[in-house]
């Protein structure tokens, strides 16, 4: 497997951004349940779409996760 992505997919990053976001939201809401189902749905698609990346492009999936989060990181500063 490679050991490092050059830059991940803008979709990827799309995802974990709006699992980010997912977050703040339920953070926001003090954790109510609802904003959390919807935080912990965003996260798992996330993670679903990491994984068939990862076994399509034969990356590691741990540094591609990663490579994500930091991607996603460095959007939303921008």
């Amino acid at each position: 497997m490679a050991e490092r992505s050059s830059t991940p997919p803008d979709d990827l990053v799309a995802l974990q951004r709006d699992a980010d976001a997912a977050r703040r939201e339920a953070e926001r809401q003090g954790h109510a349940p609802e904003a959390q189902r919807v935080w912990r749905e965003a996260a798992a698609v996330v993670e679903n779409a990491v994984a068939e990346h990862a076994a399509a492009a034969k990356v590691d999936p741990r540094q591609l996760e990663r490579d994500v989060r930091q991607a996603a990181r460095d959007a939303d500063k921008a």
